[in-house]
């Protein structure tokens, strides 16, 4: 009878070893969420500080002059509020990720999880991929792929591995603000580094003169001497990082690049250009800013287009998206109101330059010069 025992004791445990396993891995991932946040913490720890050591210990208790006490408190906290704003903006604005029109299909993940060939992948991408706003390639010329997001990639698009999505016009993520920077939160990111580079710049120009009279023993050696003095070496030494950093990505926004593109150029199908999405410089500007210059110093969301298409700058046509297999024009708007551009835009022919009357006419006139080309055999190739 021990036996018998002793077999129905094995199944018994399997659930017990599957919970145990469950419960480790909720741990580990609790542990790793406080962790992302480490970096967060001490930014805004130095930020209180620094706002006690200049408002209390430099403005209050250090100044004399009325005069000079106002208007460093008035511009100070101007600095301070566009900075805070920004920041949270930054970290609590939600990567926006592909819609839905990206994404395979039900039937379509049933038939590449049932069917190993590698031909029977190629005709699955190949017919999703048809009707998408897709020029850029993978390095061997495949359809941009997620296996485990299962969706074709929009242009500009990566996959995350920290945040385990795809995110658009993926720039990087950054510790700093535990959070991707992409489309939805650029313009974020680059006013947090603008309102952080000024308030230290403002914080070590209304220091310095403190910073001097207490290293050269003019003030008396008093409580506020530590804080000024660190406070003017933290300033001076974030506004060096900053201003390279803040430099930067200025320069990636005067060449439509994210960091990604700049470290790798994407690749469109008939060639690697470098600056394939670039439009001009105040094109380029505008793609991040929006068209209302009012709103452009403000972290209010401005940025053009949906961030699932962009215009480039492309002279060669890419016919496998700009007609489909019966040599019409695909549709340039989907079913859930996504504008999506019929084909890769020439500088002449962008949406931020003409009108879609023209872009209809344009497209109507190449349908006419290329109606019966067949779409050239794509191979596909898994991202992660």
């Amino acid at each position: 009878m021990a036996a018998p025992a002793a077999s129905s004791a094995v199944p018994s445990s399997a659930p017990a070893a599957s919970r145990r396993r469950s419960r480790a891995g909720g741990v580990r991932q609790r542990c790793q969420w406080l962790i992302f946040w480490v970096p967060v913490v001490f930014i805004g720890s130095i930020l209180a500080w620094s706002y006690y050591a200049y408002v209390a210990q430099l403005c209050l208790l250090t100044m004399t002059n009325i005069g000079e006490k106002v208007v460093c408190l008035i511009a100070y906290h101007l600095f301070f509020m566009m900075f805070l704003w920004s920041y949270w903006k930054t970290i609590f604005t939600l990567p926006m990720n592909p819609s839905k029109e990206f994404h395979l299909s039900y039937a379509d993940k049933e038939l590449m999880e049932r069917e190993s060939r590698t031909e029977t992948h190629q005709e699955v991408l190949k017919r999703v991929a048809r009707d998408l706003p897709i020029y850029t390639r993978t390095m061997s010329g495949a359809i941009r792929y997620c296996d485990r997001c299962q969706l074709v990639k929009p242009d500009r698009c990566h996959h995350c591995s920290v945040c385990d999505k795809c995110i658009l016009k993926m720039d990087h993520h950054c510790p700093w603000v535990n959070n991707c920077v992409g489309f939805s939160n650029y313009k974020f990111f680059l006013l947090f580094l603008a309102y952080s580079l000024l308030y230290c710049l403002f914080i070590v120009a209304t220091d310095l003169q403190y910073f001097i009279r207490f290293w050269t023993n003019g003030l008396p050696d008093t409580q506020a001497k530590f804080h000024i003095m660190f406070l003017f070496f933290a300033a001076a030494m974030f506004s060096v990082s900053l201003s390279s950093l803040f430099g930067y990505h200025c320069w990636l926004v005067s060449k439509n690049k994210s960091t990604l593109e700049a470290f790798r150029a994407p690749i469109f199908r008939h060639r690697t250009d470098k600056n394939g999405f670039s439009l001009g410089f105040s094109k380029n500007l505008k793609q991040v800013f929006g068209d209302e210059k009012k709103y452009w110093l403000l972290p209010i969301f401005t940025s053009l287009g949906d961030g699932c298409s962009f215009p480039t700058c492309l002279v060669n046509q890419d016919l496998e998206q700009a007609f489909t297999p019966t040599g019409h024009s695909s549709s340039s708007k989907n079913e859930n109101n996504h504008h999506f551009p019929a084909k890769p835009l020439r500088d002449s022919q962008s949406h931020l330059l003409t009108d879609p009357q023209s872009w209809i006419e344009t497209s109507t006139s190449l349908e006419k010069n290329k109606l019966g080309i067949s779409n050239p055999a794509l191979t596909m190739e898994n991202e992660t």
